[in-house]
């Protein structure tokens, strides 16, 4: 009975073995099923990335060729625009290099008249080496003659159409549109041919070349024009500062001589009464004449410098200035007068023309002024504030910089002051924070405790 009991347990054991193998083969293959899937849905997620990346390269690629074609087509369009609107930047369209370059403004005009009787005898040529002529000889009704009469009514209708384009170019150019102005003329001269291609009907080139070179010659010479007036302008303040020196020197040279003889005469007068003078008052005369013989000595030198300045036409200061308030920083005027009062000039210079007065960083005495100014602004010619006005004096440049030229032509002599008081500005920007702090307050944007150290962008 035992041993069925115990056969009994086995026969189970070995049945509930089998059943889980079985089951455990089942479940492998299924593991094994969805092993399968998932890869081959993984490898089919993989194709389908990689499909779609590459059918994004392609139409990135495709994109940016259109872009590219586009953008072409585009800035043809816009350069085309470009001649007819002054709303283009002048970097855009490039600046325009002289090309005759005379020296003054009545050549200009001499050529201005040879181009236009040049352009006179093209049209007065009827053949292929005129300004414009027909390539072929047209027929009307089978006549020539009204062929020909045909032909030049064309022929005088171009000239008109060219002639009146390039007219309108030449009076609307300006400094600002001289390139595009050029390019307007070659433009109109290429749609005028493409028309008349039908009628056989050119302009020449050589005729085109002439109206380029009208536009520039007339061009240039109101530039030249306007410089010439510039430098006349600047000879006139030239020669009226000249007479101001001259006048400032004359009146200090009369000062001198009156103030001379006065102290001669009190100090001969002084003299006289100590031959007379007693004990008790000639100690008084002394010091009264000792201090008369040193304002007669002063007297006398000032004299000899006004003489001096008077005699030596280039004596005078270089100055080195500055105006954070009306220019900023690291900007300096170095500029040169011959007054005997070298401040006058730098007063004169903060007056009117600039909002705060300037501050002297060097007053530099010298015996060829004009040569130490002009060796100055060769060195620093490429840091101009102006590059096209060369007369402007203002440099964007450092002080340690302007210091270094200096000595390298005059050595050590020259004592320069490294700190820019700026004090009409500085006080104008403290005024506009305190007044700018007072409307926070005011409008609830700042507290009591943060009025020790305020903190604001400056207002200037």
């Amino acid at each position: 009975m035992q041993e069925l009991q115990i056969s009994n347990i086995l026969l189970g054991l070995a049945v509930t073995t089998v059943i889980i193998a079985i089951i455990a083969v089942i479940l492998f293959k299924k593991l094994q099923s969805a092993r399968y899937e998932i890869a081959t849905q993984t490898d089919k997620v993989t194709e389908d990335r990689h499909n779609g990346i590459v059918e994004l390269d392609n139409q990135t690629a495709s994109m940016k060729t259109d872009y590219a074609s586009k953008k072409e087509i585009y800035d043809s369009l816009v350069r085309q625009i470009a001649i007819y609107s002054d709303d283009i930047e002048l970097i855009e369209l490039g600046f325009y290099e002289p090309i005759f370059d005379f020296d003054a403004s009545d050549k200009y005009k001499e050529e201005i008249n040879k181009c236009k009787e040049q352009q006179k005898g093209l049209l007065r040529i009827k053949d292929t080496a005129g300004a414009i002529y027909c390539t072929i000889e047209w027929k009307v009704g089978g006549s020539s003659a009204e062929g020909r009469k045909m032909t030049q009514r064309g022929i005088r209708l171009t000239a008109r159409a060219f002639n009146n384009e390039c007219d309108a170019a030449i009076a609307n150019c300006t400094w600002k549109n001289m390139v595009k102005m050029q390019e307007r003329i070659t433009k109109a001269f290429e749609a005028i041919n493409k028309l008349n291609e039908s009628n056989h009907i050119l302009i020449s080139e050589a005729y085109l070349q002439l109206k380029i070179d009208e536009i520039r010659l007339n061009f240039e010479y109101k530039e030249k024009k306007q410089r010439e007036r510039e430098e006349q302008a600047e000879i006139k303040a030239q020669m009226r500062e000249e007479a101001k020196i001259e006048a400032e020197i004359l009146k200090a040279e009369k000062e001198a001589i009156k103030e001379e003889a006065r102290y001669k005469k009190a100090l001969d007068e002084a003299k006289h009464e100590l031959e007379t003078a007693n004990d008790d008052s000639r100690a008084e005369l002394e010091a009264k004449i000792a201090a008369l013989q040193a304002n007669l000595v002063e007297a006398e030198q000032k004299h000899q410098r006004a003489e001096s300045m008077a005699q030596q036409t280039k004596r005078g200061h270089v100055y080195v200035i500055s105006n954070i308030g009306s220019f900023g920083e690291d900007v300096y005027k170095v500029g040169m007068t011959r007054r005997l009062e070298p401040m006058d000039r730098v007063k004169e210079l903060g007056d009117a023309s600039v909002p705060f007065s300037f501050d002297v960083h060097a007053m530099i005495h010298t015996k060829d002024a004009p040569t130490l100014e002009r060796e100055l602004h060769n060195i620093f010619d490429q840091k101009r504030v102006n590059m096209v006005n060369r007369r402007k004096e203002f440099f964007v440049i450092s002080l340690d910089e302007i210091k270094k030229a200096v000595s390298s032509i005059l050595g050590d002599e020259a004592e320069f002051v490294e700190t820019a008081v700026a004090q009409d500005y500085h006080e104008t920007k403290a005024m506009r924070q305190q007044a700018q702090l007072k409307q926070d307050i005011a409008n609830g944007q700042v507290v009591e405790s943060q009025h020790s150290a305020p903190q604001f962008a400056d207002a200037i």
